[in-house]
C-alpha cells in the first residue's frame, strides 16, 4: 500500500495529466479576434462567454507599458504531451500577446516516488514548447531577460515547480537550475522531507534536509517559494533564508480563514526580509461566499498594502489565461477531487471579472477606481516581483 503522501501526490499528477483535451479549443480561437462575439461550449461546467472588453486609454497604457509578472501562471492547464509538443495557433499567440502579461511563472506540482522524473519531464517538455514557439516566448535566466523579452515583443517564461521533492539530494538543486528551474516551492500541501504542507494536521516546520536545500537555493540563486507550505514551515523558511523569499500565489488569512492562506505574522516577516506575496484569483481563496469578484481580489491586495506597504504585494493568479471553469467537465471534476475537503471548493474555481485573458486590465481598472496611482499599480502588476527576482537571480 502506498503511503498517504504518495497517494496524494499521485492524485495530483493524475489531475494534471488529465487536464483537458478541449480546453484551449473552448475559447482561444474566437477570443483573440473578436470584440463582441461570445464563445461558449456546453461541455464545460461554466460556459461563460468570453468577450473582449474595451478599456480606457489610461488602463491600456498602464498595463501595456508596465512589466507585468504573473508569478504563478501555467502557460496551459492542459499538460498532456500533445500540448507542449505543439506550436501555437495564430489565435493562441494573439491571445498571449494581448493579455498584457510580460512574464509567466510556468509551474506545476510534482510529488511522490516519481517527482524527480516528473520534474525532468516538465522542464524538458515546456522548455521545448518555449523554443518551438520562440516567436512568442523566451526563457528567463536573469531578471534582465524579462525586460529584454518585452523590448523584443516576446513574453518571458520563468520555469518553476510547486514542490521540492524532485531534490533527492542537495546536488540536485544545481542540476535542476542548469535545466532551467528558477523557482521552487518547498512543499505542496502535504508533508515531505523538507517540511509540512498547508493542509497537514501538524506542521513540524522545516527539517534539517529542508534547511540544507534552502541554503543551496540561496547559494545558486533559485527563488524559494512557500505558497503551499504550512504556517510553521513558512516562518522557518523566511528565517532560514539568507535573502528574501516569495509566496508566489496565496491570499490573506485575516480576510478568509483558509489553510492555504497566510497569516499577518507570515506577511509581516516575509516583508521584513524583502519578500513579496502574489495575490491569487482562485475563488475559494478569495472569499467564502457569493458574489466573489475581482473587487474581492483587490481587497486582499489592500490588506497587504495596509499591513506592510505597497512594496511587498504582487500577482500570482494560479491559472492560465482561460481559467479552470471552462475546462471540460470530467477534467474539472478530477481537479477538485485531488484535494482535501479543507480546500472548500464551491461551484466555480475562477473569480468573476478575473477569469478572462484580459484579467490584468480588469484588475488595473479596479485599482484605479480605488485610488491607486500609476506608480503603485505598476509595482503591484510586476515591479515588486521584478525587484525580488533581481535580488535573488542577479542581472546581466
Amino acid at each position: 500500500m502506498k503511503s498517504r503522501i504518495e497517494r496524494t501526490s499521485l492524485t495530483r499528477r493524475a489531475c494534471l495529466a488529465g487536464m483537458a483535451a478541449g480546453a484551449a479549443a473552448v475559447a482561444t480561437g474566437a477570443w483573440a479576434g473578436a470584440t463582441d462575439q461570445p464563445v461558449t461550449d456546453a461541455s464545460t461546467p461554466h460556459p461563460d462567454p468570453i468577450v473582449k472588453r474595451e478599456y480606457s486609454t489610461r488602463v491600456k497604457r498602464i498595463v501595456e507599458s508596465a512589466v507585468v509578472i504573473d508569478m504563478l501562471a501555467p502557460l496551459m492547464l492542459d499538460l498532456r504531451p500533445e500540448s507542449y509538443a505543439a506550436k501555437l495557433t495564430d489565435e493562441q499567440a494573439a491571445m498571449f500577446r494581448a493579455s498584457g502579461v510580460s512574464a509567466f511563472h510556468n509551474s506545476i506540482g510534482v510529488g511522490g516516488p516519481t517527482a524527480y522524473e516528473d520534474g525532468l519531464q516538465f522542464l524538458a517538455g515546456w522548455n521545448g514548447f518555449v523554443a518551438r514557439n520562440g516567436h512568442v516566448f523566451t526563457l528567463v535566466d536573469t531578471v534582465d531577460d524579462i525586460e529584454r523579452a518585452k523590448a523584443a515583443k516576446r513574453i518571458a517564461v520563468i520555469m518553476g515547480l510547486q514542490n521540492a521533492e524532485q531534490f533527492r539530494q542537495v546536488s540536485d538543486v544545481l542540476a535542476f537550475k542548469q535545466m532551467g528551474l528558477r523557482c521552487a516551492q518547498l512543499t505542496y500541501n502535504t508533508q515531505n522531507l523538507l517540511g509540512s504542507g498547508s493542509t497537514e494536521r501538524v506542521d513540524g516546520g522545516v527539517t534539517d534536509f529542508g534547511a540544507d536545500i534552502i541554503a543551496e537555493m540561496n547559494k545558486l540563486g533559485v527563488l524559494v517559494d512557500t505558497s503551499h507550505c504550512g504556517e510553521r514551515t513558512t516562518l522557518d523558511a523566511i528565517e532560514l533564508s539568507k535573502g528574501p523569499i516569495a509566496i508566489t500565489h496565496s491570499n490573506c488569512r485575516a480576510l478568509l480563514d483558509h489553510p492555504r492562506l497566510k497569516s499577518d505574522e507570515v506577511i509581516r516577516k516575509l516583508a521584513s526580509k524583502g519578500g513579496v506575496i502574489g495575490i491569487t484569483g482562485v475563488r475559494n481563496f478569495v472569499k467564502d461566499r457569493e458574489p466573489t469578484t475581482v473587487e474581492d481580489v483587490v481587497n486582499h491586495i489592500e490588506h497587504v498594502v495596509k499591513l506592510v506597504g505597497i512594496d511587498h504585494v504582487g500577482i500570482g493568479t494560479d491559472s492560465d489565461l482561460l481559467g479552470y471553469d471552462r475546462l471540460p467537465i470530467d477534467m474539472y471534476r478530477m481537479i477538485k477531487s485531488g484535494y482535501k475537503s479543507s480546500y472548500a471548493f464551491r461551484d466555480k474555481i475562477d473569480t468573476d471579472g478575473f477569469n478572462n485573458p484580459d484579467k490584468m486590465f480588469s484588475l488595473t481598472e479596479v485599482l484605479l477606481r480605488r485610488g491607486y496611482n500609476e506608480t503603485n499599480i505598476t509595482a503591484i502588476l510586476g515591479g515588486n516581483f521584478r525587484r525580488l527576482l533581481g535580488t535573488v537571480w542577479g542581472s546581466k
